[in-house]
């Protein structure tokens, strides 16, 4: 029988010498190995554990709820987010009342390039919406997770050297394993109507579609916010507001400032 993984999250109520020396003595007994191990909250540890048969997480679980110096928190079967919270220490925040939407700061990239590279690697269509300021790593961070997820990226709309406003694509990159990359603003600003046509036949695909400024593209599409799988949030700091007001203010996308690639 295959060992299942399950993830135990406690909080510490008395932070006594060889506490965790006890919980690791006491899964040993069970016969449940550790898998990682790591703060995961201040006073909070998250572990990653593999056991062969449900009752002996149940009979943890009761052992556990004996103990004063402890309160768990979560035994469960392990979701993204507990993973990521093992490997990097902390979990990513996600908004209370809109539970696809997750935010992070500029100093959180690696946590957000490894949450997007586990998103990329899973099969079938899932459309991701990205939110920020210019020049906080948008793109930049979008491009490496595309790496770590060994997928290839392909740019149909974007500022990252150039304004790129691609209206075909070749054969061999209709493929469902690559991540089509779009920029809401400058798909609004630039293109033509064979640029949306490329549009719709890609969000048609199988496969991951990632979107910046998600708020622009849906004012100037016919898709909705609710079509999005996940919402990230990208800020220099967590009090930072993103606004669109100098785009909509200004001719910011005008290509007699900008020079461009259309393909």
């Amino acid at each position: 029988m295959d060992r299942k993984e399950w993830y135990l999250e406690y909080e510490i109520q008395i932070n006594r010498p060889g506490l965790l020396g006890d919980i690791s003595s006491l899964l040993g007994m069970l016969s449940i190995n550790i898998v990682t191990i790591n703060g995961v909250d201040e006073g909070r540890r998250g572990l990653l554990l593999l056991a062969q048969s449900e009752q002996q997480i149940e009979r943890l679980e009761s052992i556990l709820q004996t103990m004063e110096t402890i309160n768990v928190t979560k035994l469960r079967e392990p979701k993204l987010r507990d993973r990521l919270a093992v490997r990097h220490g902390r979990y990513i925040q996600r908004d209370a009342d809109d539970k696809k939407t997750f935010r992070f700061i500029r100093d959180e990239l690696g946590l957000l390039v490894d949450f997007m590279a586990e998103l990329f690697k899973q099969e079938g269509h899932k459309l991701v919406g990205i939110r920020g300021m210019p020049r906080v790593g948008k793109t930049e961070s979008v491009v490496a997770s595309s790496v770590c997820a060994n997928k290839k990226w392909l740019f149909v709309s974007s500022t990252l050297l150039k304004q790129t406003i691609r209206n075909r694509l070749i054969e061999d990159e209709y493929s469902s394993d690559n991540i089509f990359i779009l920029d809401g603003i400058v798909s609004t600003k630039r293109a033509n109507e064979q640029h949306w046509a490329l549009v719709r036949e890609i969000m048609r695909l199988p496969a991951v579609k990632v979107i910046e400024h998600p708020d622009i593209f849906v004012q100037n599409s016919e898709y909705s916010i609710e079509d999005f799988d996940y919402i990230i949030e990208l800020r220099n700091d967590p009090d930072e507001e993103i606004t669109y007001d100098l785009v909509q203010k200004s001719n910011f996308f005008q290509e007699s400032e900008f020079g461009g690639f259309d393909f």
